[in-house]
């Protein structure tokens, strides 16, 4: 079993997930908010020395005519941080529409995820990036095993 880090990130806060890859499923961490424009590298590390992920997924934004944003330069350069400071291989994957169905998902939940604060769309937005990655990835390799 692997467990793996997602991050959704934004140019004012960063959504965090940790999921594992036998069942597929991620569940929400929590949000940081960027402090002077850049990442919160001291709880990015704590998080990173906690949960001691095998790898990190962070959603790239798209547009729905399939182009990048116009920030996802900085996605990418988020992308490249993480696995420059912590050595640790880094996946991006389309992250269209995650935050509009976490807020969905919240919407509809129990009254608990009610409750939670507007910052916390941003983590369950991580959830949903991570268990796309994982659940892609096993489709990959379920493909393979078939073509055998």
């Amino acid at each position: 079993m692997a467990t793996l880090l997602g991050f959704d990130f934004g140019t004012r806060k960063i959504g965090i997930a940790v999921g594992q890859t036998v069942t597929r499923s991620a569940t929400p961490l929590t949000t940081l908010r960027n402090r002077q424009e850049k990442p919160d590298w001291p709880r990015i590390e704590s998080l990173i020395r906690e949960w001691q992920p095998e790898a990190l997924v962070v959603g790239l934004p798209f547009n729905m005519d399939d182009t990048e944003v116009d920030w996802s330069g900085r996605v990418r350069r988020f992308a490249r941080q993480l696995n420059g400071r912590f050595g640790l291989e880094v996946h991006l994957i389309d992250e269209r529409l995650t935050s509009l169905e976490a807020q969905r998902l919240i919407a509809e939940g129990p009254a608990t995820a009610k409750s939670t604060t507007p910052d916390a769309v941003d983590a369950f937005a991580a959830a949903l990036i991570l268990e796309t990655w994982l659940c892609e990835q096993h489709q990959h390799l379920e493909g393979r095993r078939a073509d055998r």
